[in-house]
């Protein structure tokens, strides 16, 4: 019977980080495409080789290290080639995200990148952490005020799940917030309708100024946003984050996949800390067998990435938002606890924590950076007593 829940446990933190990874962000996938002169059908494809890419790399990495490792699509770099690749045609386009992806091979390589990870404390590293996360869980409550009944609904059952069965609170919040949507009419359904997607092979055209433009601005946010955030969430949970392997993996992988629409694939940090979390399962050493399980409901994604595409659109935002805050209200506790747990880092860690919790972005790198720079320099000018 135990089991069979842990079993549960695991399936769900997986399926939840998954769920909310691809409906995150799949609308910046959706705009990048369409910048760059695609269609539906392209961002279909695009979906599918990036679905897959992910789940072999978080399958392959999770079982090799026995750490919960999650690879997701780089979030803020759709975001960022929504403004940065106008004007680049597709091919040009893909020939940047190769660039981009050598540039993270060559980091992991090389293992500067590992070098200064080891050198952040993990007090700063759990500050980062909670500043990331900490917006997701305020939203819950931003969006109660525009739906009450079915956000309230959500987090009623969250607490009555952990005081009454912990392990299946985020299972049963799942299963609640679909209900409602559904009772109240929040489900279009009209759109649905099972087809398979295909791949797309686009060839690359190596374009200096798109390479200057497109690829560098890419690797740089991959890197600051997405990949430091998520060495971050391992250090939190006290696992040792194996950097340049997973460089390594997700640069190379990145190089193949460009063609067919992987722009960048990275490190998870929000859905990473789903799988690493106490409801994933109460042993810290089993908890990779989440992200493994993530990594093939990645895959699932994948083959009906078309279908998805239409399936997601037609779920509230709300219920998508709301869902991760409530999955990562464990996570920002134990962060911000461990962040504060050492009072000779506590002002450092505090600072690290607002600035990266702020909307600060300096030369297209954003807060989570800045925050760790800001909280070394914090370290080094207050010296130890």
């Amino acid at each position: 019977m135990q089991l069979s829940n842990q079993l549960l446990n695991r399936l769900t933190a997986g399926l939840v980080a998954v769920i909310i990874g691809f409906t995150s962000s799949i609308a910046l996938i959706y705009q990048v495409v369409i910048v760059l002169g695609g269609t539906a059908e392209l961002v279909a494809s695009w979906v599918l080789m990036l679905g897959l890419a992910m789940g072999v790399t978080s399958i392959g990495l999770s079982y090799y290290y026995k750490i919960p490792i999650l690879i997701a699509w780089s979030t803020t770099g759709a975001a960022l080639l929504i403004t940065s690749a106008q004007g680049y045609s597709l091919n040009q386009a893909v020939g940047a995200f190769m660039f981009s992806a050598l540039l993270v091979f060559i980091s992991g390589i090389t293992g500067w990148f590992e070098k200064i990870m080891q050198r952040i404390p993990s007090q700063i590293a759990c500050a980062m952490l909670g500043g990331v996360l900490v917006t997701f869980g305020i939203d819950v409550f931003n969006f109660m005020g525009e739906k009450p009944l079915l956000i309230g609904a959500m987090v009623l059952v969250y607490l009555v799940c952990k005081r009454l069965m912990p392990r299946f609170s985020m299972l049963m919040v799942l299963i609640a917030g679909f209900v409602m949507a559904g009772v109240t009419g929040q489900i279009d359904t009209s759109s649905w309708q099972w087809k398979m997607s295909e791949f797309a092979f686009i060839a690359p055209e190596f374009n200096l100024q798109a390479m200057i433009s497109v690829g560098i601005p890419l690797y740089i946010v991959t890197m600051t946003s997405q990949n430091l955030p998520g060495i971050a969430v391992l250090k939190a949970h006290n696992y040792p984050a194996p950097v340049s392997a997973a460089l390594n993996v997700t640069g190379f992988s990145n190089i193949l996949i460009a063609p067919f629409g992987g722009y960048a694939i990275n490190l998870a940090a929000i859905t990473a800390a789903i799988c690493m979390s106490e409801d994933a399962d109460s042993d810290p050493k089993k908890r990779y067998w989440a992200s493994i399980a993530g990594g093939g409901f990645y895959i699932l994604m994948a083959i009906g990435a078309a279908t998805l595409v239409g399936l997601v659109a037609s779920l509230p935002q709300a219920l998508i938002l709301a869902l991760a805050g409530i999955a990562l209200f464990t996570t920002i506790a134990s962060s911000l606890q461990q962040a504060l747990s050492d009072s000779y880092y506590t002002e450092a860690a505090m600072i690290t924590f607002l600035v990266t919790a702020s909307d600060l972005t300096l030369f297209s790198i954003g807060s989570a950076f800045w925050g760790i720079l800001l909280g070394a320099l914090t370290l080094w000018l207050i010296p130890r007593k």
